[in-house]
């Protein structure tokens, strides 16, 4: 008997046989293999910096966005798991600033940070996220971090204004709570960065905006190249906008900013990561120190290649 050939139809790792096909005895139907180890690290949007006008208190800083990572995260083969990546919520324009908006792998959903604070309108109190906005003109506690609650935390709360004619207070970073403002002319700063080497070497994320300044400075970002600077005193000094990608707030606006808006909170970023070679699609791919990482900088899906086969 001559061998019998088929063109058959694969289907979400599956052969599909023929109408009418039969296996030979004794066929052993192979399976899929083990599901990928893979590490991850999923940060939100931070939010964006409160806004100023002529003769109001510096703006709040903007909350970083939420800051989540963990390995042993198990991936099946051949499943496309969705990528969100948050974008920074915008610096309010003589207003409170918006929030950052989420990022999510799988089951892993990280929020995004509150915005800060405004005397204009009312909106003087930060908002809760990932991590908090500041607050400013008399408003405390700054925004609830860990906004809603994860294990471990995903953020820490923004920085109080005690006082009326204040700096807004710096937004509540990834590694530590945004400060209050310390005297009635300096802005508070920003929560500390945290500091990931997922992608082979430390890199900062997730720090709070500095809050503006009323007759002195603005609250310093929080961390290296992560958390924007809040504007000083004076017409012409917005805050500053923070790196995109990083998950960072955005810095609040000076007082007497005249219109000029907070700056804007940072994009978020998706990185995964797992030993050996490549064995998944999806992101930008790297490798460094025997593992393969897939960073992703916008929305995308992640696959694990199939290893094994199943046949109907």
């Amino acid at each position: 008997m001559g061998v019998r050939y088929f063109n058959a139809k694969q289907t979400n790792g599956r052969l599909l046989r023929p109408q009418g096909y039969n296996f030979p005895a004794g066929l052993n139907i192979g399976a899929l293999g083990a599901p990928l180890s893979v590490e991850y690290l999923v940060i939100a949007g931070g939010g964006g910096g409160g806004g100023g006008t002529t003769s109001a208190n510096g703006g709040g800083g903007g909350g970083a966005g939420g800051y989540r990572t963990a390995s042993g995260f198990s991936v099946a083969q051949g499943t496309p798991y969705a990528i969100t990546v948050g974008g920074g919520g915008a610096g309010g324009p003589s207003t409170r600033g918006s929030n950052g908006s989420n990022s999510v792998f799988s089951t892993i959903n990280s929020t995004g940070g509150g915005g800060g604070g405004s005397e204009v309108g009312g909106l003087k109190q930060g908002l809760s996220g990932g991590s908090g906005g500041g607050s400013n003109s008399n408003a405390t506690p700054g925004g609830a971090g860990n906004t809603p609650v994860t294990s471990p935390s995903q953020g820490n709360n923004g920085g109080g204004c005690p006082g009326n004619f204040a700096g807004g207070g710096g937004g509540g970073g990834a590694g530590g709570v945004g400060a209050d403002v310390p005297s009635l002319q300096v802005g508070g700063n920003g929560g500390s960065s945290t500091n990931s080497s997922i992608t082979g070497s430390p890199v900062a994320y997730a720090g709070g905006g500095g809050g503006g300044g009323y007759t002195g400075s603005g609250g310093t970002g929080g961390g290296a190249g992560a958390g924007a600077a809040g504007g000083g005193m004076g017409g012409a000094i917005g805050g500053n906008a923070s790196i995109a990608n990083r998950g960072s707030g955005g810095g609040g606006s000076g007082n007497e900013g005249n219109g000029y808006p907070g700056g804007s909170g940072s994009s978020g970023v998706v990185i995964i990561r797992y030993s050996g070679a490549q064995a998944a699609a999806g992101g930008n791919y790297s490798s460094s120190g025997g593992f393969s990482i897939h960073t992703f900088n916008g929305d995308s899906t992640f696959t694990a290649n199939l290893t094994g086969y199943l046949v109907n």
